[in-house]
């Protein structure tokens, strides 16, 4: 295993402790990205999230070069959360908040 993907590792576990001590499962969860506003990387993010019935409000950045998206989904438990983490993880240039 690489040390990147090691660290990685050690950054969900580490996430999954945090989401058990502070949040109530089963139940809303809201995530926030900004990503480069570009409508392959936004289609990318909401096709993510697509079978999870998502409440999903874009915003762009005043010169238009960011968009800030909230999606709130009902998740079961931190390893649902941790799920679409990764899986929006893999979009290039999101930031994850």
């Amino acid at each position: 295993m690489s040390d990147s993907q090691q660290e990685q590792d050690e950054f969900y576990t580490r996430l999954k402790t945090e989401l058990d001590k502070v949040e109530t499962f089963p139940g809303n969860f809201t995530y926030k990205f900004i990503i480069p506003t570009e409508n392959k990387k936004i289609a990318e993010i909401q096709r993510i999230f697509d079978d999870a019935r998502p409440q999903i409000q874009m915003r762009e950045s005043k010169n238009a070069k960011y968009t800030s998206i909230t999606v709130v989904i009902f998740v079961l438990d931190a390893d649902q959360v941790i799920h679409f983490y990764k899986e929006v993880g893999k979009v290039d240039g999101v930031i994850m908040l």
